[in-house]
């Protein structure tokens, strides 16, 4: 019994300072990010584009859309979800797929704003940091108008400004319920799910936003199959 209790006490130890090192790490790749420029001035200039739509700017369907299929919970957890990143796990593993992932809208954010779009592991250490900080500084409504004026949804679009009238010709707070679970599916995979590229994977991922609305209350069932 004496030897089960040191070695669990050795291994809450190596956990512990395991778990500070990666931290560390994260956090230093974060303020790495900071000193290049600091995270102010990162969204001022977003925000000071010509085009930047504020939160007010942007039709109830689009703003249903996105948060049904990114990030459901987003107005009722903090800047990482671990209900979510659970959920996400489930759902893959259940469907043998990766079409779920566990990031919220903030950390997407601080993807877009603060580091690139590269897939390592202080990237998503740093993203954690980079999320908090932007939670304690900004608005929920404020961050997701910084995610969708600093999303890429295809053709050359680089913000929800962009593509309403490069795909539609009208302001994003104009968006029909198809127009915004259309525009909503593309920032997942730009490549393959922007209209112009795949038509045919543009539906079906719209598709998947329509179910993700009605599963969470926004639309009903008859408004999604209007939209088919």
């Amino acid at each position: 019994m004496k030897l089960f209790k040191k070695i669990l006490i050795v291994l809450l130890i190596l956990l512990v300072v395991g778990t500070s090192i990666i931290l560390a790490i994260g956090f230093g790749y974060y303020s790495n990010a900071l000193k290049e420029k600091p995270l102010i001035t990162r969204i001022e200039e977003i925000t000071s584009k010509e085009n930047y739509t504020p939160f007010d700017q942007l039709s109830e369907h689009y703003i249903h859309a996105v948060i049904a299929v990114e990030d459901h919970r987003y107005y009722h957890h903090g800047a990482i979800d671990p209900i979510g990143i659970a959920r996400a796990f489930y759902t893959n593993i259940r469907d043998g797929e990766f079409d779920e992932g566990g990031s919220t809208i903030t950390q997407q954010v601080s993807k877009n704003v603060i580091f690139n779009q590269d897939k390592n592991l202080m990237r998503k250490l740093g993203e954690i940091f980079a999320s908090y900080d932007l939670e304690k500084n900004y608005s929920k409504d404020e961050i997701f108008a910084l995610y969708v004026n600093s999303s890429y949804f295809g053709d050359g679009y680089y913000s929800i400004y962009e593509a309403s009238h490069g795909y539609y010709n009208k302001d994003p707070k104009d968006l029909s319920l198809s127009e915004a679970s259309m525009l909503a599916g593309i920032p997942n995979a730009p490549s393959v799910y922007a209209p112009t590229v795949n038509p045919d994977l543009a539906k079906k991922r719209q598709k998947h936003v329509l179910n993700k609305m009605v599963e969470h209350g926004y639309i009903t069932q008859e408004e999604a199959k209007s939209v088919e």
